[in-house]
């Protein structure tokens, strides 16, 4: 399940990277996924939507056993 949501984040990495940002992958288990916002993403106003419109959203559309993505 690891390798599928590296998949996922790749696909929405590049937008991230456009506007400053990045996600690190930190842990995956019990199909929740725990992430890192990076760059201009960990100080963003905007990154609690950037994480459930855009991350997890992208992430349960490639991997639908995914229940929750939380940020750490």
């Amino acid at each position: 399940m690891r390798q599928q949501v590296e998949a996922a984040l790749d696909r929405i990495r590049p937008a991230l990277l456009a506007d400053g940002g990045d996600v690190e992958l930190v842990d995956v288990s019990e199909n929740v996924v725990r992430v890192r916002l990076t760059g201009a993403c960990s100080g963003c106003p905007m990154s609690t939507m950037t994480l459930r419109r855009g991350i997890e959203q992208v992430i349960k559309e490639h991997v639908p056993e995914v229940k929750e993505v939380v940020a750490v």
